[in-house]
Order: structure tokens, then sequence, then C-alpha cells
């Protein structure tokens, strides 16, 4: 369990929290299903690591400002969070919207970036290889799409139903994912010839088997940002942090403690 469940508050917006653990210290963005329960892999982490976990602006129970309105405000909206919120660089780690938050970050300023570490991330696209519609699966496509290994698809599907109260955050989840991944498809078209201005040590892992965002972009993301470590994992899908827990806990360890702070 986290230590802590929180608000946190940076200019005026308030946005749910998690944190946990004590030492360097660790950010946390989350994908487009919005703020997940306290994983075994943030668990993990926090054994090493301080790490602090976000609700965007605009999902579940968070603050849904007006000023937020495209993945280029939530990345200027984690800038300033970094600024408000942590005296020295942290490490940040993204997965799938969560990774093309602090990519879009990352490229306007990486003063507040220890590292980067890129989980499946959306933001850009390859052409010839589109991406999985989750926008037109039912709930049970989107369940089985999001993993290889189909026993944590049916733990998904088999989870009771939903509070009133838990309802209306998933609902402003799904709202929030629309707005910021509908037109064009969880890509910016301008993201790509930026990445060069990403000069923090920066690993990208993603699951072989990924139906959501194909493992062939993790190629271009080792091409564009410069001295990027790709790792590719075998039997795993879109969330390698749930899918490959131990896997992907051992390798961004062994990463990070590469990294100089």
């Amino acid at each position: 369990m986290p230590s802590r469940s929180d608000r946190l508050v940076t200019r005026g917006i308030s946005v749910r929290a998690l944190r946990g653990g004590k030492g360097a210290q660790i950010l946390f963005l989350h994908g487009a299903g919005g703020l997940p329960a306290w994983l075994p892999f943030f668990e993990d982490l926090s054994q090493h690591y301080e790490l602090l976990v976000t609700e965007h602006p605009c999902f579940g129970a968070s603050d849904d400002p007006p000023s937020i309105r495209s993945v280029s405000d939530l990345a200027m909206y984690y800038l300033d969070l970094l600024d408000a919120t942590f005296s020295s660089p942290v490490h940040v780690i993204g997965h799938s919207l969560g990774g093309w938050i602090a990519s879009e970050a990352a490229i306007r300023n990486t003063r507040r970036f220890a590292s980067l570490t890129l989980l499946a991330p959306a933001g850009i696209r390859v052409k010839g290889v589109p991406p999985g519609d989750n926008f037109i699966w039912n709930p049970e496509e989107s369940a089985r799409n999001r993993f290889h290994d189909q026993r944590f698809a049916e733990a998904l599907l088999a989870a009771p139903a939903a509070s009133e109260e838990q309802a209306d955050i998933e609902l402003q989840t799904r709202l929030a994912a629309v707005k910021f991944g509908w037109e064009p498809r969880w890509f910016n078209p301008d993201l790509e010839k930026w990445l060069h201005r990403i000069t923090v040590p920066t690993h990208v892992l993603w699951g072989q088997q990924d139906k959501i965002l194909p493992c062939d972009y993790a190629r271009v993301w080792g091409e564009r940002v410069p001295a990027a470590k790709v790792v590719l994992i075998e039997g795993c899908g879109h969330i390698p942090q749930v899918e490959k827990a131990d896997v992907v806990t051992e390798k961004i360890i062994a990463f990070l403690n590469q990294v100089k702070t």
C-alpha cells in the first residue's frame, strides 16, 4: 500500500496522488486508463526510491480545468509541477499516454529530469504501422488487447462492478482519454522532429506483442532520442509494468543505478 494518498495542488490545479518509499525521487505518469491502484510494480520501486504517482488533470477525481485542452498543455502543467514539487531533478517514468506527456515536457525543458523511462509511449506514428484503435473496441476487446497473457484480461473482466462513485471516476477518465487521444489518434505529428532535444538518459521498454502501440515504434524512439536505450520484452502486451512487473522493475532499477544525479 502507498504510504500516503492525498491531493497535490500546483498553480491552483488539484490532482490525486499516491506516494511511497524514500530515497532518490521518481514521478510516474499513468496511461489513458487513469490512475491505477498501488501496483506491485510501484511497491517494488518504492523499496528503492521515493515514488510519486499523480492522476493527470482532467482524469478521474482530479480537477478538470478549462485551461488544459491538449497533451501540450499537460506537458506544461507537469513542468510546473516539477518546479513546484521537487527541489532537484527527478527520474520520470511514463506509460503510454503518460510517456507521451513526459516526452512533450522533455523536448521543452529537461532541467528537472534526472532521466526519462518510457513504457510503450504514445506520441509518434510509424508509416504503415497503424496503432490499435481502442476507441472502437468493446469492453472485452479492450481488456483482451491490453495483454498478451490472457490471464490478466480474464482477471480484469471478472472484477466486480464498480460502485457509483467509482463509475463516475471511470467515466471522467474515458472522457479525458477521448479529449487527449481522439484526433489524431494518440500522436502529435510534430513530436518526432523534436525528440533530439531529449538529452537526459532515456530508457524505452516495449512489449513485443503490444496490440495497441506496436513495438515497431520502439525503433523510432531509439533512433530519434540521443543515446536512448531500447528494450523489447517478449511475451508482453501494452502494460509491461503489470504483465512483466518483475522484469520491468529489474531493468528500470538497473538503468537508474547507472544514472548520475
